[in-house]
């Protein structure tokens, strides 16, 4: 049997903590799927102290994680710290440049600095895994990495983040609150006491940003994804998802086009009959779209211990698989001096159309102006309906109209034109409706 494979992990969170609790607990089934043993035999946290729920006495102890990954009594440095700089940027840069092969759940590290990084492993040698970054327990990178040669990608898009999803099913569900779901969501631990990261829809896009690189074989432009949060998201506007068949999902799209590669992250309406609509609580699910396979939706826990445990293992699983003079594939699909530079599309027709919530002072001539505005930007619509806009709303109504397929910018002119003659009382919503299967 080949020599053990010698784990060290810096950062013994809650993610950090189950990787060491199934490693034990799993010893004898990785060594025999592995070939060879898996042993920690380093870690690094804070707190040397504190209690895990593991035991780790027989694991030398850093207090530097920089330190630990250039130590030659580990193969692999496994980083759960989290952030883009810092110690996790220094430690995974330090274990690459000392040959240890890297395993990583940080996708705000690998949307910031992945090519960088990757440059440094492919020169070494040594692998760089990352399938927990992206849809926790899912394995989606390995998806696409490995299992779809040949495949021309030409849309991937998903649920990537858990506590969005749980806080739309949520209302929905039970007809609460935006405030009210995110409050519970943080008491149950699925969001951050500042949940912005979350909601605001930046966790999605780093997540995106990865997916995008893999799919399209471009450096990664995490700071080039239009973005829009679901903290406007009203009763309202659930309500009236579900009145027109819909329900309201945030959403990761990436997608080729004539001008380059479109990236977005935003609420999206889908058909309650599609299968993405369907997903519901934490977890997670990712389509991809290809000229040979079609389309390929996988689904499952997004987030969690457990969930980003499993996926971190599974890395480790492939590197003790690995042997000397293995030639290791390229960290994002092609080597990282091939990628090509990433070119922003332009936002093109959108062809589900667009949902737009109106609240208006009612009087006579708000539904002339509105249709009049549609008209002068070119916008056909589908279907136009008023509301009371609420019992004690009695000098306002509620005006939904959904278009057919049309442009951004000509939405954006003609709301912003309604917002002009004065006619709203509160902010107007705009949701994309997607057409999914």
């Amino acid at each position: 049997m080949a020599e053990a494979l010698r784990v060290g992990i810096a950062g013994l969170g809650t993610v950090g903590a189950s990787v060491a609790r199934v490693l034990r607990d799993k010893a004898a089934e990785l060594t025999r799927q592995c070939g060879r043993e898996v042993v920690v035999t380093a870690v690094s946290a804070r707190d040397p102290k504190r209690d895990r729920g593991v035991d780790l006495g027989a694991a030398k102890w850093f207090e530097d994680p920089v330190a630990m990954a250039q130590t030659a009594e580990i193969d692999v440095f496994v980083e759960l710290i989290g952030g883009d700089e810092g110690p996790s940027r220094s430690s995974v840069k330090a274990a690459l440049e000392a040959g240890r092969h890297v395993v990583t759940a940080n996708k705000a590290l690998l949307a910031k600095h992945g090519v960088a990084l990757a440059e440094i492993a492919e020169r070494k040698g040594v692998l760089l895994n990352y399938e927990a970054a992206v849809a926790g327990g899912i394995p989606v990178i390995k998806t696409m990495r490995e299992a779809m040669a040949g495949n021309s990608v030409t849309r991937v898009f998903g649920i990537l983040n858990g506590t969005c999803n749980y806080i739309l099913t949520r209302m929905e569900a039970e007809g609460l609150s935006f405030d009210d779901c995110l409050k519970d969501a943080q008491r149950l631990g699925y969001a951050e006491a500042d949940p912005t990261f979350d909601i605001e829809g930046h966790d999605t896009a780093h997540k995106l940003s990865i997916l995008t690189s893999l799919a399209f074989g471009t450096r990664i432009a995490a700071n080039d994804i239009y973005m829009e949060g679901i903290s406007n998201i009203s009763q309202a506007d659930i309500r009236a998802a579900g009145d027109l068949g819909y329900r309201i999902k945030l959403l990761g799209v990436a997608q080729r086009t004539e001008s380059g590669i479109e990236q977005r992250v935003h609420p999206t309406m889908v058909p309650t009959a599609s299968v993405i609509a369907q997903v519901h609580g934490v977890t997670n699910a990712v389509a991809i779209e290809t000229d040979i396979l079609g389309e390929l939706l996988l689904s499952g826990p997004g987030a969690g211990g457990n969930a980003t445990a499993s996926a971190v293992v599974g890395d480790i699983a492939d590197i003790a698989k690995s042997r000397p003079g293995f030639q290791h594939g390229p960290v994002f699909g092609l080597p990282a001096k091939e990628l090509r530079p990433y070119k922003k599309a332009q936002m093109r027709s959108h062809a589900g159309g667009y949902f737009i919530r109106l609240t208006v002072h009612d009087r006579i001539g708000v539904f002339a102006a509105i249709a009049k505005r549609m008209a002068d930007n070119e916008i056909s619509l589908e279907s136009i309906v008023q509301h009371a806009a609420g019992p004690d709303t009695a000098l306002q109504k509620t005006v939904i109209l959904v278009t057919h397929e049309t442009t951004e910018a000509a939405v954006r002119r003609a709301v912003d034109g309604i917002t002009r003659d004065d006619h709203l009382t509160d902010k107007p919503q705009v949701i994309r409706i997607e057409r999914a299967e």
